[in-house]
C-alpha cells in the first residue's frame, strides 16, 4: 500500500466521484464550478480528506443510495481509496459527520441556483407544453434533530408535550416539470399557510410560464397571473 498525502487522496476521490454511474457530478456539479463559487463566497478551509468538495459529491451520492447511512457513505470513500492501493483513512464516520456540519448553508444556496440553470438552459423547445415552460408548485414539512436552535426557530408543533416531538419546518418549492429541478425554495414555521410561503415563489416566475398545484394554491394562481398579464 501507497502512503499519500492528504491533496493527493482528495484527488483521487474527486476523480472517483466525477465518474460514478449514476451520479452526474461531472455534468452538474462540475468541480471548477464548486470552486468557482468556493472562491467567490471567500470560504476558507482546511486540507482535509473530507474538503467541501468531497463532502459535498459524499453527501449527495448519501442521499441518492438505497443505504443512507453515514457508515455507508464513509464506506464508499474507503473503497475508492482502497482500489487505488493508497493509505485508507478510518472507517469511523465522525470526521465525515463533522465535515458535512462544516458545509456552508450559503454554498448549498449558490449551488441550488446554479444547477437548476443548468438544467434549465439544456431544455429545448420540443419539451416545452405550447411553447410554454410548464412549472409546478407545491409544499411538504420536514423534521430535523431536536436541538435547542432548531426548537427556537421551527418549535415543534404545540399539542406535543416538550421532549415528545421534534422541530417541524414547512418548506414550498416551484419545479420544473421538464427538468424536475427545484428552481425556488422557501422554508417556514410549521403553521405557515401555503399562500403565504408561495407569495415568496411567484418572483421566480417568468411571462408566459404555466403554474400548475393543486387547489390550495388556486387564489394564488390567479394573483400571479392577473401580476404578470
Amino acid at each position: 500500500m501507497t502512503i499519500t498525502t492528504v491533496p493527493n487522496r482528495v484527488k483521487i476521490l474527486k476523480d472517483k466521484f466525477t465518474k460514478s454511474l449514476g451520479l452526474p457530478f461531472q455534468e452538474l456539479l462540475p468541480e471548477s464550478e464548486i470552486q468557482k463559487i468556493i472562491d467567490e463566497l471567500q470560504i476558507k478551509y482546511r486540507c482535509r480528506l473530507f474538503d467541501p468538495i468531497v463532502t459535498l459529491w459524499a453527501f449527495l451520492s448519501q442521499v441518492l443510495d438505497v443505504d443512507k447511512s453515514c457508515h455507508n457513505a464513509v464506506s464508499r470513500v474507503t473503497a475508492y481509496l482502497a482500489n487505488e492501493s493508497v493509505e485508507v483513512p478510518s472507517t469511523d464516520t465522525s470526521a465525515y459527520c463533522q465535515a458535512r456540519t462544516r458545509l456552508p448553508e450559503k454554498l448549498l444556496k449558490q449551488l441550488f441556483g446554479k444547477v437548476a440553470q443548468s438544467l434549465e438552459e439544456k431544455v429545448t423547445t420540443e419539451y416545452l407544453w405550447c411553447g410554454r415552460n410548464v412549472r409546478v408548485i407545491d409544499g411538504s414539512t420536514v423534521s430535523m434533530p431536536d436541538t435547542v436552535e432548531n426548537q427556537k426557530a421551527y418549535p415543534q408543533p404545540t399539542n406535543q408535550k416538550p421532549g415528545c416531538g421534534f422541530p417541524l419546518a414547512k418548506i414550498g418549492v416551484i419545479f420544473s416539470l421538464v427538468t424536475g429541478a427545484a428552481i425556488a425554495l422557501c422554508i417556514d414555521v410549521m403553521n405557515t399557510h401555503d399562500i403565504k410561503l408561495a407569495r415568496n415563489l411567484y418572483g421566480c416566475l417568468k411571462p408566459n410560464d404555466v403554474l400548475v398545484g393543486d387547489r390550495a394554491y388556486e387564489r394564488l394562481c390567479r394573483y400571479v397571473y392577473y401580476q404578470k398579464a
